[in-house]
C-alpha cells in the first residue's frame, strides 16, 4: 500500500456526509489535503474541525467553468502538483420518466457528467505533465445497473464511466491511475431530498463509504484497482 503521508490530495465534494469523513482519515494518514464544496460555512466548519489551513479550502460550484477555474488557481497557488483527486460531488432527482422535466434531466447531466468533465480538463494536464496521479470518482451502481426512477441519474453515472474509459485510454502509456467507485445506497444527505420509500437503516454508512475511498487512495503503485464495487448486503443489485 502507498503511503498518504505527504500527497497532494484534492476533496471534491467535501462538505457531503462521504466526502467529511474522508477528509477526516486522510489528515490523520499525513495527506496534504485541498477541500472544495458549495457550502462555504460547511467548509470552514470542516477545516476548522481538522486543522486543514484556510488556504487549503476554496469554496466552488464544480458545474461552473469559471470556478473551476479558480479552484484550480487557489489549488496550485497552494501545491505544485497534484497527486490525487477524489470526486465526491454529484446530485441525485429520482422519479418516473413521465414526471421528469427537461430541465432536471439537464440539471443531472450537467452537475454529474459535465462537472467532472470540467475537473478533468482543469486537473489533468498537471498529471500529464508529471506523468502520474489518481483520479477517483464515483458513479455509484446505478451507473452499472439500471433503476426504475432513475433515467436522468443513470445517464449521467453510465455517461461518467464511459467519458473516465475514454480517458483511460488517453493516458494509459502514463503513471496515471484512473478508479472508479460503484457504491450502492449510502445513509448520507443525498437521500433527504429525493421522494423515495428507502431504509436508510440498513444502508452503508458514510464512514465505511469514506474508508473505501481512503483505502483506494492508498493503492499500490505497481497497479490499478479499477473498479471497486461496494453495496448494502441486503440490496446487493450487482
Amino acid at each position: 500500500m502507498e503511503s498518504l503521508k505527504g500527497k497532494n490530495i484534492l476533496i471534491v465534494g467535501a462538505t457531503g456526509g462521504i466526502g467529511n469523513k474522508l477528509v477526516k482519515l486522510l489528515v490523520a494518514g499525513g495527506a496534504n489535503v485541498f477541500i472544495t464544496g458549495r457550502n462555504l460555512e460547511k467548509l470552514n466548519g470542516i477545516a476548522l474541525e481538522y486543522g486543514i489551513p484556510g488556504a487549503h479550502i476554496k469554496q466552488a460550484d464544480i458545474s461552473n467553468m469559471h470556478q473551476v477555474n479558480e479552484l484550480k488557481e487557489a489549488f496550485f497557488q497552494t501545491f505544485s502538483t497534484i497527486d490525487i483527486l477524489v470526486n465526491a460531488a454529484g446530485i441525485g432527482i429520482i422519479k418516473p420518466v413521465v414526471t421528469l422535466s427537461e430541465q432536471e434531466f439537464v440539471k443531472t447531466l450537467h452537475y454529474n457528467l459535465i462537472a467532472p468533465f470540467l475537473l478533468i480538463k482543469s486537473f489533468l494536464p498537471s498529471m500529464q505533465e508529471h506523468k502520474r496521479g489518481l483520479i477517483i470518482n464515483i458513479p455509484g451502481v446505478l451507473g452499472k445497473v439500471p433503476m426504475a426512477g432513475a433515467a436522468a441519474y443513470s445517464a449521467s453515472k453510465y455517461g461518467l464511466v464511459g467519458m473516465m474509459q475514454c480517458i483511460r485510454e488517453e493516458v494509459k502509456r502514463t503513471d496515471i491511475r484512473i478508479t472508479n467507485l460503484f457504491l450502492g445506497g449510502v445513509d448520507s444527505s443525498f437521500w433527504d431530498t429525493i421522494d423515495l420509500r428507502v431504509q436508510r437503516d440498513k444502508m452503508i454508512v458514510a464512514e465505511e463509504a469514506a474508508k473505501a475511498i481512503w483505502f483506494l487512495c492508498q493503492q499500490p503503485v505497481s497497479g490499478v484497482v479499477s473498479e471497486m464495487v461496494l453495496q448494502p448486503f441486503n440490496h446487493q443489485a450487482i
